[in-house]
């Protein structure tokens, strides 16, 4: 059972994210953005792959919301309304009570002070609202019968999460936005160590290895105290929520130390309205606000209150943060045509700003003059500053992330193109996991993994609980040339004993594991054994030629003493054979038990590893079983020999199972053959 994700937003960019995922015969859809740099048909994802008929509600199981910015929730009602999904969405607590107030404030910007052409209503907002399920952290959720979802902790913003998502035993990990490390009113992202078949991860910074957070408050709060100290106004474009109130608790800390009388300022009474819910959702922020809730809340500013259009041209310093971020529009962009003429003001740029953007051309040089649109051209003198307060995690807090999880694949969304192309080489390379970059509207196939439950009978279990002996003697005879294994405890062998049995599908249908010995009597057949045999004929002189070393002479004075060849065995053969001088005139070749024998002082000698057997009428090694031939007509034989008084054959069995062993066997026998009395 194969994974598919195609990708229709933030494939090698970063905007509009949406990713469907199918897994298990079920369609997820992850995130539901708006490309904050496109006011054409790129604004949004092409949501025709997903369905060409538009019926998306057979067509998608369930929509995921991992947090409240617009490029991961801004085309949501324009999806659930315009475009007529009403299926079940999922979000977080917070991210529902925030996501409709940064909709709205988008609509009114683009519709109310633009001009443009409405996408959605403050009614489609509304109703789109009312097909969510809140979700808390942890929580596991039954979406349906197969398929269960269960939201993590992720930073980034209040209420962001990471999703994870079930399905039979393949399972998978959206991240959306992330931060591994913490700041002043979030925590850090917290996962479960999960067994995951694939891990979609944002990269935004995916090659960035930021410097100490106090390092950059303390380079931001001197730029902006340097500025405002020289009558300069400080403009700082940011979203309503996340950054605004990090930034204002910082802001408000250092004018309360500095004992600074110069005003900070909101634009709009959204971030009002957003920290009044920060409040309300005091258990999602960090240990520390969390800690000082009940003496000091952190986000009743003293030092920060609303701000009038009226005093955009107004004399003297201040501080203000305009919405949106990035400069792409609305409040922020009115104010950046006004204060950017002047060499005193300052634009600092706390976060990513996407391509397209009036921030993305900000951060791409010091432009003396920008178009902000055909007709509009703005000369920009001011100071800009950037400084990394994004909420996401950097390069080494992806690749953690990565390590942690373990995953069997890595997808990258949410980057630029050559840097996610980097990360994905160094994940390739030092985790050895299969990562993937695709594009917008690209599908990737990933393989999952599906167990089985089967049912097991009481004698397979049973054979199961005991060592592997044919495991272990197999590790024996190849590692039999540097290390006695045999002595070896069994936890240190390299081959682990493995329970052998055969899966059948019985009557119900069900799958069960039955020993071998079971399998017949199951099907009622009887057992059919195919047994391998060679017959042929060697020189009498040729065994004669026959040199026993040391470790042969050390097995036949064993198999001498043996009660076995008491009983009929050669236990005078070897005294003679040794003696090369009286050979002929002292091995009495009518007995051709003595053949025998020194054929096994031949295979002895000869053989690595294997031990072979020695009993009065055969020599045996496994199955592998060789005896003197006693038919003159045997159909086994492969040649004869024309002085048939001095030759004697050999007839060998053998089972399937032992068929290279027998054959290894054979060709030491076959030796004989070449062997001369000249050799002697």
């Amino acid at each position: 059972m194969a994974i598919e994700c195609l990708v229709l937003g933030a494939g090698q960019e970063v905007g509009k994210s949406c990713a469907v995922v199918s897994i298990g015969g079920k369609k997820i859809m992850f995130d539901c953005g708006m490309h904050m740099g496109h006011l054409d048909h790129r604004r949004y994802p092409d949501f025709s792959l997903i369905s060409k008929s538009g019926d998306f509600n057979n067509a998608l199981t369930c929509i995921i919301i991992t947090h409240f910015h617009l490029d991961h929730v801004g085309a949501l009602a324009y999806f659930t309304e315009v475009c007529g999904y009403n299926g079940p969405i999922y979000m977080t607590y917070p991210t529902k009570a925030l996501a409709p107030l940064m909709l709205e404030d988008y609509r009114k910007v683009m519709v109310d002070r633009r001009g443009e052409e409405e996408q959605f209503t403050s009614e489609n907002i509304m109703n789109c609202m009312k097909k969510v399920t809140a979700v808390d952290l942890k929580q596991t959720v039954q979406v349906d019968k197969d398929l269960q979802i269960r939201a993590y902790y992720a930073g980034h913003v209040l209420g962001a999460a990471m999703f994870y998502a079930k399905v039979g035993d393949s399972a998978i990990v959206y991240t959306g936005d992330y931060n591994m490390t913490p700041d002043r009113h979030l925590g850090a992202a917290q996962i479960d160590r999960l067994q995951l078949d694939l891990l979609i991860t944002e990269s935004t910074y995916a090659t960035t290895i930021r410097d100490s957070k106090y390092a950059r408050e303390r380079e931001f709060l001197k730029a902006v105290h340097k500025c405002v100290a020289g009558g300069g106004k400080v403009l700082i474009p940011t979203f309503a929520l996340g950054r605004a109130q990090e930034l204002c608790i910082l802001l408000d800390d250092y004018w309360e130390r500095m004992n600074l009388k110069i005003p900070i300022y909101f634009s709009a009474g959204l971030t009002i309205q957003a920290n009044m819910y920060y409040k309300m959702l005091i258990g999602w922020t960090s240990q520390k606000v969390k800690d000082s809730y009940a003496t000091q809340n952190a986000f009743d500013f003293k030092h920060v209150c609303s701000f009038d259009r009226s005093l955009i041209n107004a004399p003297g310093p201040c501080v203000l943060f305009a919405t949106p971020g990035m400069i792409s529009g609305g409040f922020s962009l009115e104010v950046f045509k006004q204060w950017a003429p002047s060499e005193i003001n300052l634009i600092t740029l706390p976060g990513y700003c996407v391509a397209g953007t009036i921030g993305h051309k900000l951060m791409s040089g010091k432009p003396t003059k920008i178009y902000v649109d055909k007709d509009t051209q703005v000369d920009v003198r001011c100071q800009i500053h950037q400084l990394s307060f994004s909420p996401h995690t950097d390069a080494k807090g992806i690749m953690d992330l990565v390590k942690f999880l373990s995953p069997k694949h890595v997808i990258l969304v949410h980057g630029e193109k050559p840097k996610m192309a980097t990360l994905k080489g160094r994940i390739q390379s030092e985790l050895q996991i299969p990562c993937y970059d695709p594009a917008n509207n690209d599908t990737v196939h990933i393989p999952s993994t599906q167990l089985v439950k089967i049912d097991a009978t009481e004698t397979f279990i049973l054979n199961s609980l005991n060592p592997n002996f044919e495991c272990l003697k197999r590790s024996s005879h190849s590692e039999s040339k540097s290390t006695n294994t045999d002595l070896l405890p069994l936890k240190q062998r390299k081959e682990e004993p493995v329970a052998k049995g055969i899966l059948i599908m019985d009557k119900t249908k069900r799958a069960k594991a039955v020993h071998h010995d079971e399998l017949l009597p199951i099907l009622g057949v009887e057992e059919h054994t195919i047994q391998f045999a060679y017959c042929f004929s060697v020189n009498v002189d040729s065994l004669l030629l026959i040199k026993p070393d040391k470790h042969s002479i050390e097995l036949s004075e064993a198999s001498a003493s043996s009660p076995i060849t008491e009983s009929g065995g050669p236990s005078n053969t070897l005294s003679q054979s040794t003696d090369s001088s009286s050979t002929k005139n002292e091995l009495p070749f009518s007995d051709k038990h003595s053949s025998l024998h020194l054929l096994f002082l031949k295979l002895s000698n000869d053989l690595v590893g294997p031990k072979i057997q020695e009993f009065p009428d055969h020599l045996q090694l496994e199955s592998f079983h060789v005896s003197i031939c006693r038919g003159n007509n045997c159909p086994y034989k492969i040649k004869e020999f024309s002085d048939g008084n001095s030759i004697v054959s050999f007839c060998c069995k053998w089972s399937l199972a032992d068929e290279k062993l027998a054959w290894r066997v054979i060709s030491v026998m076959n030796d004989l053959e070449s062997l001369t009395v000249h050799e002697l």
